[in-house]
């Protein structure tokens, strides 16, 4: 019984973790110096860099692939990705006003990238490798005025576009095997083209610095090296680093009031080296590969983003990196509080384990394990362990202060450990396989024993809760049946079967009812006695749900999945409450804080988002 989704009241976005650090030159600082510019899925998100407070530009379908910010700050521009042979959407922000200013359809597939003129006049935005077009717009109207091929057809693919710092009619692209200068005819309503005369050298472009006069501009390449090219000329003027190119190709490049250039490389190094001979001044090496380095201000800060999604302050003088922003770099699996404490959060992905500060968004520890995916997570009872499964079928139990390996519980299952949950006694650990298994682990002090397996599904186990005496577990399936189990004899005591993939399962604190849900998009009430439906809910409109978690009162609970919002659900009603939008992946998993003040969802493109719960615990309705 979805309500429409107009009458619903919104639920309020409190502070979203996640940046999207594939996206080339996708950070920017604002001109007030004020605000941090930068793309998280199909959203483009605004932070204060004083209160840290954050704002949204919702309006892409799909994810921004290219971000620019005109001279005067008045405009934002960013670009998306789309399905082959549909339109590509670049759009203009209006910054003050944080809203959209134009929306501009042209190109298919990929906008590349885009650039605004000196004084806010053209915006420039170059189609992807299927489109291979380059566009100039009226940013005023939103009307394009005209366009071109973006390269010849015996040259591969333009990537990047910058504009002139002086004049309003020039800009230069670059790519591969293609360097151009191009003239706008406005009257005539045409662009001209010159190419650059680089001689023998066969490069790829990544991206273009221009300095302020204009004199020279700076090609960026996949080889690593730099090419200096004359403005007026068209010459190639130089090239360089000689002998020590820069590892991984040239990602990102800004030049400094002082004419020294800071370069970002594919291997992560940042270096700062002279625009005459590419000599190499000052360099540190960053975690994953530098993909943005932004200016704030002349320069004397500068911020620096890398594909590991992790965001750097520098200060010119010292050159020292400071961890600005850390977020998950690939879709978040699974999100748990501690047993009755709202202060922490862990969210586990590809490669980690995070703990959170929830008030903050700041990461308090990283528990790394390389080349593997952690399917779930949860904590001990006692606060003393963080529990998680694998996808190598390995069980890992790790202190929460410091993230030490406790304990490996070894082949736990055949094909990855998919769900876990631990006993309220903190001396047994319930997990669910790929292969459909439940198996009962009893958690010795450095070592463990299986008390039992048990085989009755035949998909995999996508959720596990355990009944507050430990007498009793319910789990979910991708088999469609959801299975209560008895954890005294290890027989099944009751199933609820479906034409579903469960993906999640919650018992009714009172532990009389289970609630579950999949990809039919329902939502089922059952009778644990005996297995019966009670009711069933319309949960989505489209798309499977993923997550669900009901409050501690059992007054009200909450779901999401791949329809991208958040939904709070009243569990006697059955109605909903409130919405949240702001994802812009698939929503993977949901959870209610301990003290019902907040709600933490997390998604497949990498962001954890923390929203205010609006039944706050003296419970006062919308």
């Amino acid at each position: 019984m979805a309500s429409d989704i107009q009458d619903v009241s919104h639920l309020e976005l409190e502070a979203v973790i996640g940046f999207n650090g594939h996206v080339g030159s996708g950070l920017r600082v604002h001109p007030d110096r004020e605000h941090l510019i930068y793309p998280l899925g199909c959203t483009v998100v605004l932070k204060s860099l004083k209160t840290n407070r954050q704002s949204f530009l919702h309006g892409h379908t799909n994810n921004v692939s290219c971000v620019a910010v005109s001279k005067s700050g008045n405009f934002i521009a960013s670009g998306q990705v789309t399905f082959m042979g549909f339109k590509a959407d670049a759009i203009i922000w209006d910054f003050a006003k944080r809203e959209m200013h134009a929306r501009l359809q042209l190109h298919k597939a990929k906008v590349e990238a885009l650039t605004f003129s000196p004084n806010d006049k053209y915006l420039v935005t170059l189609g992807g490798q299927d489109d291979g077009s380059v566009v100039v717009w009226n940013v005023e109207s939103g009307e394009a005025i005209c366009g071109s091929p973006a390269s010849a057809h015996s040259v591969g693919h333009c990537l990047t576009v910058q504009y002139s710092n002086l004049n309003e009619n020039i800009f230069v692209s670059g790519g591969n095997g293609t360097i151009r200068v191009w003239e706008l005819d406005r009257p005539n309503r045409k662009i001209r083209h010159t190419e650059c005369q680089i001689g023998t050298l066969k490069r790829v472009v990544k991206c273009v610095e221009i300095p302020e006069d204009d004199s020279f501009f700076y090609c960026g390449t996949t080889s690593g090296d730099i090419l200096k090219v004359n403005f007026s000329t068209r010459l190639l003027n130089s090239c360089g680093p000689v002998k020590n190119k820069f590892s991984q190709g040239v990602n990102a490049m800004k030049i400094l009031k002082t004419g020294d250039l800071l370069v970002g490389s594919g291997n992560g190094m940042l270096t700062m080296c002279s625009s005459s001979n590419f000599k190499i001044l000052k360099s540190v090496q960053l975690e994953g590969g530098v993909t943005s380095v932004t200016l704030r201000g002349d320069g004397h800060q500068f911020f620096v983003g890398t594909d590991a999604a992790q965001i750097y302050r520098f200060a010119y003088t010292d050159f020292k990196p400071e961890l600005f922003s850390t977020n998950h770099k690939s879709a978040v699996k699974g999100v748990a509080f501690p047993f009755g404490s709202s202060e922490l959060f862990a969210t586990c992905s590809q490669e980690d384990i995070r703990v959170w500060h929830s008030a903050t968004s700041k990461e308090v520890l990283r528990i790394s394990v390389p080349n593997m995916t952690c399917n779930a997570v949860g904590f001990m009872q006692d606060g003393r362990s963080i529990v998680s499964a694998w996808n190598d079928g390995k069980i890992r139990i790790f202190t929460p202060e410091t993230g030490r390996l406790m304990l490996v519980v070894d082949n736990a299952h055949r094909m990855g450990v998919t769900a876990i949950a631990c006993t309220s006694d903190c001396q047994r650990i319930i997990s669910g396989g790929g292969e459909g298994q439940i198996r009962v682990w009893e958690i010795l002090k450095g070592t463990y024993r299986l008390v039992e397996t048990m085989k009755e599904h035949k998909a995999s186990v996508n959720c596990i809760k355990i009944k507050s005496n430990d007498k009793e577990c319910v789990s979910a399936s991708s088999d469609g049946a959801c299975i209560i189990w008895d954890l005294v004899r290890y027989v099944r005591n009751q199933m609820v079967l479906a034409n579903t993939l469960f993906r999640s399962v919650c018992y009714h604190p009172e532990e009389y009812q289970i609630i579950t849900s999949g990809t039919d998009r329902k939502i089922g009430y059952w009778e644990v006695y005996d297995g019966a439906a009670i009711r069933e809910l319309e949960g989505s409109i489209s798309g499977a749900i993923n997550g669900m978690h009901i409050t501690q009162e059992g007054d009200f609970f909450v779901t999401g999945g791949d329809e991208k919002m958040v939904k709070v659900w009243h569990y006697g009603d059955g109605v909903v409450t409130h919405v949240g939008i702001g994802h812009s992946g698939n929503i993977t998993s949901v959870c209610i804080c301990p003290n019902n003040r907040h709600i933490v969802t997390t998604s497949a493109d990498g962001a954890v988002l923390r929203w205010r719960f609006p039944h706050n615990t003296d419970l006062t309705s919308s």
